[in-house]
């Protein structure tokens, strides 16, 4: 059995499809690699170091105080709130009696 030819192949639309697609995609931008560049002190080398965190003074999160009682000198420590630095002036209430209200007494931060 013999086939017909009318002159035309059957391949030849899904050829000219795949033409003008590798067509298309070369004459769009390809998605490759780009360098890209921007100013920055790294660059020329004009090299600068790591941010680090300011150097700060010691502190203490608790406060030192004396308070002269009828039997002598009574030591009494309390929380302070938040840090503060070593060696500054912070004030304690410290109870005296259970009757009587806190008296408040001058100390040192500790830490």
């Amino acid at each position: 059995m013999r086939l017909t030819v009318s002159g035309r192949s059957g391949l030849r639309g899904p050829f000219r499809l795949a033409i003008a697609a590798l067509a298309l995609a070369a004459a769009l931008p390809a998605g490759a690699a780009r360098a890209q560049y921007y100013d920055d002190p790294g660059y020329d080398g004009e090299y600068r170091p790591v941010p680090r965190r300011a150097q700060r003074a010691p502190v203490g999160y608790n406060c030192d105080a004396v308070q002269q009682g009828i039997t002598g000198p009574k030591p009494f420590s309390c929380p302070l709130p938040g840090p503060r630095p070593l060696g500054v002036r912070c004030f304690c209430d410290m109870p005296i009696a259970s009757f009587s209200p806190p008296q408040t007494a001058v100390g040192r931060v500790v830490p």
